[in-house]
């Protein structure tokens, strides 16, 4: 058993993989043994998160989540401890596996009772209700469960408002393995922080749905058992990600090594009332932080600021006097309206382009830069990262802000297959796409990053990570036209970039505010 944390990559796997790997083990194994395996981990687990409990409530499902319950609670109560059982199945219907550990259970006297019990905060609530059962025989488009009964979900708000705390066993109930979203019905009354702290003990594999969407605060602590299975024949339908290998920098550099960034953005303050020079300078702040060799800023504010005291180092520039096709162009960062004038001229001409922002809802709104953008994706020595919130997703495929949101993972693998480039899907779990390939789910970041312009400072970063890997390609990715350059280098920038933008925020102290100026200067240049 190990506790996951962001100090490593693991492989993430869906309801039907998991199902597979179960089904297997199952054939090679005695009967019930992976409910036995299953239960001794829970058993555990829940003795080391409250050894001194008074009370340990156990919730049991129907299905084979409630089984793992059972056969947990037969441990810890011959082991003496205080176990409670609430049990939603009965003999005569549960299946075969959780139908034996019912009577394990039984013969060892364990306390059955119809109501959940009073608990503390020194407790420890055990949810073995649903588990991963909603998925498996729901189709993919729907997610739709069963009806939750009113026991179920009685005990369901008991859980989320007690003093105790709770540990799931293999996901938290109610939660889809795939998306992080809740089923119908089972989604809790508020979004607010849970009461207590949770847990949850995954089970053969880690599923993406704990990493993403509302998956971080319903799953709290993950910790993961294989149950002496390795999935060895199944490939992974995502990683977690781990820490970006960070390079030494050579004493013989200059700033030519590490590339130019161009931030293009910035609408000023004249030509709407609605100034955001800001964010392209928080970009380009990001950008110099984030170890780009130079920085150009050329800000859509009519020539009106023309140098920034505060931050010397960043070079001004005219849009009409950047070499596109010689440097790493960020572009959309509080572009505005003034953005979309000169769209088309980046897109054609930038060898590595990050789009953030204002670029991306005027690519949504225009029929002709989305085809620029398309035609981007079929030269494979132009390298592209899209890093949109939800809504700016939601407008670049043309639905519902709520369909990206169900589904973070397809909507992301949805834009980078339309475009032909890496996608960056910020959010909770945020997640980094690409043609071919299997997604990301980023582990590091909080709630300090909620908000303005964090975003921006996102993709100055990954500009600063795409134009060091442009100056540093291994041997033989240099000419054009070579598969690293478009592919392997945007998709290793967003996802480098993103896993330290987010520690950076787990580093900041807290009960402070984190602005998203002192993040840009959080980062480390490498």
């Amino acid at each position: 058993m190990q506790r996951i944390a962001p100090d490593q990559p693991h492989a993430l796997f869906d309801t039907a993989a998991t199902r597979r790997i179960e089904s297997a083990a199952a054939a090679a194994l005695a009967p019930h043994t992976l409910m036995q395996r299953a239960g001794q981990a829970t058993a555990r687990l829940a003795l080391a998160l409250a050894p001194h409990a008074r009370t340990i409530w156990i919730a049991c499902g129907s299905g084979n989540n409630g089984g793992d319950g059972l056969e947990a609670a037969m441990l810890l109560h011959r082991s003496g401890h205080p176990v409670v059982v609430t049990w939603l199945g009965t003999p005569d219907t549960a299946p075969a596996d959780a139908r034996q550990s019912w009577q394990r259970a039984h013969d060892a006297g364990v306390p059955f009772a119809a109501e959940p019990p009073p608990l503390g905060p020194q407790d420890l609530c055990v949810d073995a209700l649903l588990g991963i059962g909603l998925r498996a025989a729901a189709p993919a488009s729907t997610h739709t469960p069963r009806t939750p009964g009113a026991r179920l979900l009685q005990w369901l708000t008991h859980m989320r408002a007690s003093a105790a705390p709770t540990l799931c066993v293999d996901l938290p109930s109610g939660l889809i393995a795939e998306t992080g979203q809740y089923a119908p019905g089972l989604a809790p009354a508020t979004t607010a922080t849970p009461a207590a702290p949770r847990h949850t003990l995954a089970l053969l594999t880690l599923k993406p749905g704990l990493f993403t969407g509302h998956g971080r605060d319903a799953a709290g602590s993950v910790w993961f058992d294989d149950l002496g299975v390795p999935a060895t024949a199944e490939l992974p339908c995502a990683w977690l990600a781990g820490p970006p290998a960070v390079a030494a920098r050579a004493h013989a550099s200059h700033k030519g090594s590490f590339g130019d960034v161009a931030i293009v953005g910035g609408e000023g303050l004249a030509a709407r009332g609605m100034g955001m020079t800001g964010a392209a300078l928080l970009a380009a702040s990001a950008a110099l932080h984030g170890g780009a060799g130079r920085v150009l800023v050329a800000l859509l504010d009519a020539g009106t600021l023309t140098s920034t005291p505060h931050r010397p180092e960043l070079m001004l520039r005219r849009f009409d006097a950047l070499a596109l096709q010689h440097t790493t162009v960020v572009c959309g960062c509080g572009g505005g309206a003034a953005v979309a004038a000169v769209l088309a001229q980046v897109l054609q001409q930038a060898p590595r382009l990050v789009l953030d922002a204002d670029a991306l809802n005027a690519i949504a709104a225009n029929p002709a830069l989305q085809a620029l953008l398309r035609a981007r994706g079929g030269q494979p020595d132009r390298a592209t990262v899209l890093t949109p919130h939800p809504l700016e997703a939601a407008r670049l495929l043309d639905t519902p802000t709520a369909s990206v949101q169900a589904d973070r993972l397809a909507a992301a693998h949805a834009l980078a297959d339309r475009y032909g480039c890496a996608v960056l899907l910020k959010g909770s779990g945020s997640v980094i796409a690409a043609p071919g390939r299997a997604a990301v789910i980023n582990p590091t970041g909080n709630a300090l990053l909620a908000t303005g312009g964090t975003g921006d400072v996102l993709a100055g970063l990954v500009g600063a990570r795409l134009a060091a890997a442009a100056t540093h390609r291994p041997d033989g990715a240099n000419a054009p036209g070579s598969a690293f350059a478009a592919a392997d280098m945007a998709f290793d920038a967003a996802a480098h970039a993103c896993w330290q933008h987010g520690e950076a925020a787990d580093r900041w102290p807290q009960g402070h505010t984190l602005t998203a100026g002192a993040l840009a200067s959080l980062l480390p240049p490498g």
